[in-house]
């Protein structure tokens, strides 16, 4: 039978521009995302529930649990719209996701190239979160063991020097401050003693009161900003690398959900295009 002008070539009734391999790669994509979500916000909601909350609402700011939630929740709706997209064929959550995850992409580029165009500033905020954590390293076992972490693994303490504990008001130099750690640093500042097997939990005991000459002896004087700054200059590559391997996801995310829409648009317009000419004589 022949066929009208500008028809397409006949198409079996089960034909579909819409190909099942990027339709069920998509979705088992943001399946795999989906879960690593959730998980997320179970540990933070499970983290920030076993704190107590006049700690938990003193260090708001520097918590890792609600980072974690939110985090967790954001992702847990984007994938949440490319999961139910790709399973429905849905556009408007297809484009979405998409239109979310190239914001997304295209944020974490900007806030690279502006870190290292304005490193001053970024090194100035960096410093006041390090300062303000340090007050608040008493109020947070999470935050404590944290910078404790970052200080033994940096080899450093402090944010500028040593001395910058006494932002902290159980290490505060002041005469007037009555802790048993006044003029103290944290244990995690002091120097790596060999065949160690009890920690010395007391080896800061009045070491803001020493010179950097006498308390190197003892602890690390350099502080945790500059040796952070050296570990980045050291480790260009690695970090090039990871930057590399979360936007790839990214990308490929965006790239699958872009061809999947162009797909079902395709095939609506097969499904119109059959509708209007299965009344033509000639179809």
């Amino acid at each position: 039978m022949g066929r009208g002008p500008g028809a397409p070539a006949a198409h079996g009734g089960d034909f579909s521009f819409v190909s099942p391999l990027v339709k069920y790669l998509l979705f088992f994509f943001n399946m795999l995302f989906w879960v690593i979500s959730m998980v997320m916000v179970a540990v933070g909601v499970y983290a920030r529930l076993m704190k107590h909350a006049e700690a938990a609402l003193a260090c708001l700011a520097v918590d890792p649990a609600i980072l974690l939630i939110v985090v967790g929740i954001l992702m847990f709706l984007l994938t949440f719209c490319g999961c139910i997209g790709s399973l429905r064929e849905n556009i408007c959550l297809l484009q979405t996701f998409s239109l979310c995850l190239t914001i997304v992409f295209l944020l974490q580029l900007a806030a690279g190239v502006l870190g290292f165009v304005f490193s001053d500033k970024v090194r100035g905020k960096v410093s006041e979160i390090i300062n303000n954590a340090i007050v608040h390293y008493r109020d947070d076992l999470d935050l404590q063991n944290l910078i404790d972490f970052g200080q033994k693994e940096f080899s450093c303490c402090g944010g500028i020097s040593y001395k910058d504990w006494s932002l902290n008001m159980y290490f505060n130099c002041s005469e007037d401050n009555p802790s048993r750690e006044r003029c103290s640093v944290p244990y995690s500042c002091c120097l790596p003693t060999p065949n160690q097997a009890v920690i010395n939990t007391m080896c800061g005991q009045g070491m803001q009161a020493l010179d950097y000459l006498e308390a190197s002896k003892v602890i690390y004087t350099n502080g945790c900003i500059d040796r952070l700054v050296n570990w980045i200059h050291s480790n260009l590559f690695v970090l090039g690398g990871v930057a590399l391997g979360l936007a790839i996801p990214q990308l490929v995310g965006i790239l699958l959900s872009m061809i999947l829409v162009s797909q079902i648009k395709d095939q609506i317009k097969l499904q119109l295009y059959n509708q209007q000419h299965r009344a033509d004589p000639w179809y």
